[in-house]
């Protein structure tokens, strides 16, 4: 008796294994994430296992239609190891910590779903649209790319999860898994540390921005070791993270609830220029900005005293790139003053990918030509801008090995 009734509860331990982890020969799934870029910054941790940050931040997710990550994963018994391309160069997985651990969380919950059989491997192949590591968040789309793409082949569909997920790869890739603008709220484990959207990319359609691509080449100090030295030596980023960050953040909601732009704008500088204040006051001093940089905040901020108000912004990340907020209306008249600043001498004007503007017909006001006369820089400076609007959060392109898809059905990158 007690053999046939152990017999019966092994059959009901087998069944019920198989009938929860589901066999498959491939799975393929390909993703498009958006680039974010802050107004509010990120910069230090509290605890860099977990990527716990120092204060809230606050961003704008970007239109993919401009700028994005592209990642496609293949899942099959037919693979012998895990491998991954980025942007056309094979990369070791077991060499970064962050990209492991991505994965081996991802595997975790997909046990506990749908399965994750032991002789099934994974092949990825990424790619960006856009200049890497040049602080035009990379790292965040990438991150944002690959957690939002693994969670869904394993059918885990919570954003906050995916989002705490993509965290512990990149931090500032939890606020690209949602459109609009997004609010990461800094919390202080893994379960509260988690992006939340303020509002849609439909409810501000106003919006523009103009990211400014100074350099598309490496920078010198990475956002990592940079956030790690700063909180080593600087003694204003603490006071930052605790007495100001927490009344821009109001401040800048507020403004965004009431679609105020002036306010908006206002923040966003003044916690841009705080940001590259901490990385100057970290030892030895960290700069990021350059003087083309700098010449694009004097333009801005001559643009919005000759208007009376704030019509645009600048806001810099972790590189030389401006990054110019403002709305529909004053797009044109900032294109056309950024253009003569950097215009050749044989009259060739600044390439802009993306939302093109007529401007033609636009009169800059005199005292803005005359700034702009006065102050010309090289045109080499600037190489061109990418002209885009406030975008959606991630999503599936195909499911299938076809034109989207970045991957061979053997598992290997197409080109």
């Amino acid at each position: 008796m007690m053999v046939k009734l152990f017999f019966f509860i092994f059959l009901f331990h087998l069944t019920f294994i198989r009938s929860k982890t589901k066999h498959y020969k491939m799975k393929i799934i390909t993703v498009q994430a958006p680039v974010n870029i802050a107004v509010i910054k990120y910069w230090g941790k509290k605890d860099e296992n977990l990527i716990i940050p120092l204060n809230d931040s606050i961003s704008g997710t970007l239109s993919m239609d401009h700028l994005c990550a592209t990642t496609s994963i293949a899942f099959s018994n037919e693979f012998d190891s895990n491998r991954m391309w980025l942007n056309g160069v094979e990369v070791k997985i077991d060499d970064n910590k962050r990209l492991v651990r991505c994965i081996e969380n991802v595997r975790k919950l997909a046990e506990s779903t749908v399965g994750w059989p032991s002789n099934h491997y994974i092949r990825i192949c990424s790619r960006n649209n856009f200049p890497t590591a040049a602080g035009l968040a990379s790292s965040a789309a990438g991150y944002a790319c690959l957690c939002y793409a693994l969670c869904k082949l394993f059918e885990i569909n919570d954003p906050y999860i995916i989002s705490s997920l993509a965290r512990l790869g990149s931090g500032s890739a939890c606020r690209s898994i949602y459109g609009g603008i997004v609010r990461w709220i800094a919390g202080y484990d893994h379960q509260t540390s988690i992006a939340r959207q303020v509002i849609t990319e439909n409810e501000w359609p106003e919006i523009r921005i103009f990211v400014c691509v100074v350099s598309d080449h490496r920078k010198d100090t990475s956002s990592t070791s940079g956030m790690q030295l700063s909180c080593q030596t600087s003694s204003l980023i603490k006071y930052r993270a605790e007495n100001v960050v927490p009344d821009h953040c109001d401040q800048i909601q507020k403004a965004i609830n009431e679609r105020n732009f002036d306010k908006f704008a206002e923040i966003t500088m003044k916690d841009s220029n705080q940001f590259h204040a901490i990385c100057q006051d970290t030892y030895p001093p960290i700069r990021y900005m350059n003087d083309t940089s700098w010449s694009i905040v004097n333009l801005i901020h001559f643009i919005n005293h000759s208007f009376g108000h704030n019509v645009a912004c600048y806001t810099f990340d972790a590189g030389p790139n401006a990054c110019i907020y403002c709305l529909d209306n004053h797009a044109p008249i900032l294109i056309k003053s950024i253009r003569r600043m950097y215009q050749k001498n044989d009259g060739t004007e600044l390439e802009i990918k993306g939302i093109t503007y007529q401007t033609d017909q636009i009169v800059i006001d005199q005292k803005i030509n005359d700034y702009i006369d006065s102050r010309k820089q090289n045109a080499e400076d600037l190489k061109y801008i990418i002209s885009t609007r406030l975008g959606s959060g991630p999503k599936i392109l195909t499911n299938q090995f076809d034109s989207n898809c970045l991957l061979l059905d053997n598992g290997l990158p197409k080109n």
